[in-house]
C-alpha cells in the first residue's frame, strides 16, 4: 500500500494530503476514545506516502491549528478568570446581603415584640379607659339627679321664702 502511495500521480497526491489534512482535523475534533487507534493507523498510512512539502505544509496547517485552539483557550481562560472574579465578588456580596439581613430580622423580630407589647398595653389601657368612662357616666349621671333634686328642694325653698316674706309683710303690718 505504501508503494501504490509513493508511485501515486499529482492529482492522487493532492488528494492524499486532503485526506490526511481531514483525518488530522478529524483527529483534533474527535470527541470519542472508542476509535483512536483507527484513526492513528490510518492517519500513518497516508502520511507516510507524502513528500516533504506536503508534509511540511501539513504541519504548518497543524501549527496554525494549534494555535488557533491555543488563543482560543487563552480567551477561555481570561472568561474564566473573569467568571471567577465575579463569582468572588457576588459570593462576598451575597455574604454582606446575608448579614444584613440577619440585622434587618433581629430588627423585625424586636419590633414584632415591641409591637406586641404596646398591643397588650392599649388593650389594657382601653380596658382601664371603658371602666373609667363608666365609672364617670355613672357619676355624672348621680350629680344630675343630685343637681336636679337640689333644684327641685331650691324652687321649694324659694316658694317657702316668699311665703315667709309675704307672712312677715302681713305681719308688720
Amino acid at each position: 500500500m505504501l508503494a501504490a502511495w509513493r508511485d501515486s500521480t499529482e492529482k492522487d497526491e493532492g488528494t492524499e494530503e486532503e485526506d490526511a489534512t481531514v483525518a488530522l482535523m478529524a483527529r483534533s475534533d474527535s470527541d470519542s476514545d472508542d476509535e483512536p487507534l483507527d484513526i492513528l493507523a490510518q492517519l500513518k498510512d497516508k502520511v507516510c506516502g507524502l513528500n516533504k512539502a506536503k508534509l511540511e505544509g501539513l504541519l504548518f496547517t497543524l501549527i496554525d491549528e494549534c494555535d488557533a485552539i491555543n488563543s482560543k483557550n487563552c480567551m477561555l481562560k481570561d472568561a474564566c478568570s473573569e467568571l471567577k472574579n465575579d463569582i468572588r465578588e457576588l459570593e462576598h456580596e451575597n455574604k454582606i446581603l446575608k448579614r444584613e439581613k440577619i440585622k434587618t430580622d433581629m430588627t423585625n423580630l424586636a419590633l414584632h415584640e415591641d409591637l406586641k407589647k404596646f398591643k397588650e398595653t392599649l388593650s389594657l389601657k382601653e380596658e382601664s379607659f371603658a371602666t373609667d368612662l363608666t365609672k364617670l357616666e355613672n357619676e355624672s349621671l348621680e350629680l344630675k339627679q343630685k343637681v336636679e333634686s337640689l333644684l327641685v328642694e331650691n324652687k321649694k325653698l324659694l316658694e317657702q321664702l316668699k311665703q315667709v316674706e309675704s307672712d312677715l309683710a302681713v305681719n308688720r303690718c
